[in-house]
């Protein structure tokens, strides 16, 4: 099976289950009409529209005024306030498949403002997560380690020749491309002094010749002088960049045990043979009968971003926004504080996002969410609104909201929940909301 496009039939047919399978693994959810739309499209046209970015329709102002908050927060040097951007961009967007990316590509060239302390640089890198995240990985590799941000978290610019700074050089090959186990100690020193000279003067990326060691160097078996751009030009041709780029695809896309060593192997001699053209491997998985095979969906572990983004967007509250601030809050106390990665490795995600600790916090946003304490001031979310605007059966709008949570809704959540609710006084919709986003069926997607 491997990554041969998905045909619907009797076995796996295109249905809401898988619809939404689609939005919550290469997005972050979808509304009862985008659904309802791509149920209807098929499966071809529903990937195209998330390819294209055009996946819903956002507001015609959004890039406007994502750069008044993104400007905002810089002035402000306030932390928070970036994050909110970055949130405020996920949730309103068109284009959820590309902030997803961005995501992953936080994780890949995980960066922290903790010691670069300059929040212009993290957005400018953040940026550049987006404009290359679904191109040639040679040009976002090449922007993203010279770019300022990543130079100054891996102590680049001490990096000259006679003392050699390691720290790029290490990440560059263990983390970026090649992967733990495919390099040597010794790769890592002259790759180190191959990078010499790169340096940050006045906030931008300049190589400085001066500082540069200009000798012979022996990096993964190849002896000549090196510099930078011929190291990143040799990693990139490296069979195991490509091993690297599919685990990282896969990791993002498919769930736990869902990928044979076959089928990796596959998508990174296809990402070979189509010069690392990420666009290429994202359409691949994203098309493929693996993807929407029942042992992926429901297989992989949301995200604690994931999770607060697909909850506003597949309850439509993105109408009227909740507090990016506080949704920044939130994040942090789930688990993934954006701009602050936990080290040079990212987040361990999968099953490392579910402990004591993240799943109470889950069960609260949740709560945060049904009572309205996500908006300032508060208010509580109008779901029995949004289930008449859809024609929701107004006897079984439980089953219709886990539906459009999870494509289906099993029998015995629906009337457990229903118990639950028959127990609560006064119980309203939002209140069953919480219920079916606390529930472990919900963190997997």
């Amino acid at each position: 099976m491997n990554w041969s496009p998905y045909q619907p039939t009797a076995d796996a047919p295109w249905n809401l289950r898988r619809v939404v399978h689609l939005h919550r693994r290469a997005g972050f959810a979808a509304s009862w009409s985008v659904i309802q739309r791509d149920l209807g499209a098929g499966p071809d046209a529903s990937v195209s529209r998330l390819l294209n970015g055009n996946a819903v329709d956002a507001p015609n102002d959004l890039d406007a005024m994502a750069e008044t908050i993104g400007d905002a927060a810089i002035a402000s040097s306030n932390p928070q306030r970036l994050k909110a951007w970055w949130l405020y961009r996920m949730v309103t967007t068109s284009d959820p498949l590309g902030e997803r990316l961005a995501l992953m590509w936080h994780n890949h060239f995980a960066t922290s403002n903790r010691k670069v302390k300059d929040l212009r640089l993290m957005r400018e890198q953040n940026e550049l997560f987006r404009r290359y995240g679904r191109g040639q990985f040679g040009e976002l590799l090449s922007s993203v380690v010279k770019h300022p941000a990543m130079m100054l978290w891996l102590d680049a610019d001490s990096n000259r020749k006679g003392k050699a700074n390691e720290n790029l050089a290490r990440e560059m090959l263990e983390l970026f491309t090649l992967g733990v186990g495919e390099f040597t100690e010794t790769d890592v020193k002259e790759s180190a002094r191959a990078l010499t000279g790169w340096s940050v003067i006045g906030d931008r990326f300049e190589n400085r010749k001066a500082r540069h060691d200009d000798g012979e160097l022996t990096i993964l078996g190849k002896t000549q002088p090196f510099d930078g751009d011929q190291l990143l030009k040799m990693l990139l041709g490296h069979p195991s960049t490509a091993k690297r780029l599919a685990w990282r695809l896969c990791k993002t896309f498919m769930g736990e045990g869902v990928v044979s060593k076959t089928a990796a192997n596959d998508l990174a001699d296809g990402l070979t043979e189509n010069n690392l053209n990420l666009g290429w491997a994202i359409e691949t998985v994203l098309r493929s009968e693996l993807f929407f095979s029942d042992a992926n969906i429901g297989s992989r572990v949301l995200g604690p971003i994931e999770y607060i983004v697909g909850a506003i967007r597949c309850l439509e509250l993105s109408e009227t926004p909740p507090s990016s601030m506080i949704l920044a809050q939130w994040s942090e106390r789930i688990g993934q504080d954006l701009f602050y990665p936990p080290n040079v490795g990212g987040w361990n995600e999968g099953r490392s996002w579910l402990n004591s600790r993240s799943i109470i916090a889950r069960a609260n946003f949740a709560n945060a969410l049904s009572t309205g304490q996500l908006w300032h001031p508060a208010r509580v979310p109008s779901l029995d609104q949004l289930a008449d605007r859809h024609g929701a059966d107004p006897n079984e709008r439980i089953k219709w909201l886990a539906t459009l949570l999870w494509g289906e809704a099993p029998s015995d959540v629906i009337e457990e929940t229903v118990s639950k609710m028959n127990s609560m006084k006064d119980a309203s919709l939002p209140e069953a909301a919480s219920l079916l986003l606390s529930r472990a069926e919900h963190q997997l997607a």
